[in-house]
């Protein structure tokens, strides 16, 4: 996995980290229903991918592989690898931005947040890797953020709450290497409402 991010490498195996965390998830599956854990090793692949290339996503030699440790046609590992938008099946940059573009988001101010992504990372738009390597920006359906709309996931991570002014901020640190705290940018906690928490506590009556 030397070759540059953007080839197809020539082959792929997992590595100790990747094993420990394989060893792990075929425990929870029954005797002969390992195929059932197509899914968490697809995602160590790419954990794996990004760890070690800089570039999370999922190879086909890697699904092959995959298809191997858990007795199944290779076709069928690539029919999960291509159905999920979770699953990056070509080369991404070093942060993956991933806009929710869906209603409660747009009425939220989506566009402004998409606007902000392009702006700061010098993305031209959906589908687009920054000429540095360091974001590529995805377009996704609902990601259930919606109370906290508009929000962006990046990588994992969900920061919710956003304007153009918080999304160039949070990418700007992303480009100096920093990782923001994921949640709610303007402090909200959890789903309360913006102006704070209004359900009865108890402390009312005190």
């Amino acid at each position: 996995m030397t070759a540059p991010h953007h080839e197809e490498p020539a082959s792929f195996a997992f590595d100790a980290e990747s094993e420990a965390k394989i060893a792990t998830i075929i425990k929870r599956y029954p005797e002969g229903k390992q195929a059932s854990a197509v899914i968490p090793l697809l995602y160590v692949v790419q954990k794996q991918m990004g760890r070690l290339t800089g570039s999370a996503w999922v190879p086909r030699v890697a699904m092959d592989v995959v298809a191997e440790r858990l007795g199944m046609p290779p076709i069928r590992v690539y029919e999960v690898a291509t159905f999920y938008f979770m699953f990056n099946t070509r080369p991404i940059g070093k942060y993956h931005l991933q806009v929710c573009g869906t209603t409660p988001c747009w009425l939220r101010g989506s566009d402004e947040v998409l606007r902000a992504c392009k702006d700061a990372g010098g993305l031209k738009g959906y589908g687009d890797t920054s000429a540095d390597g360091n974001f590529t920006l995805t377009e996704m359906e609902c990601m259930g953020a919606c109370v906290n709309a508009p929000m962006i996931a990046v990588d994992d991570d969900y920061y919710e709450d956003l304007d153009y002014e918080s999304t160039v901020k949070l990418i700007e640190a992303l480009k100096r290497g920093e990782r923001p705290a994921p949640g709610s940018v303007t402090g909200r906690r959890s789903s309360e409402a913006a102006g704070g928490a209004t359900a009865l506590t108890g402390a009312e009556s005190e």
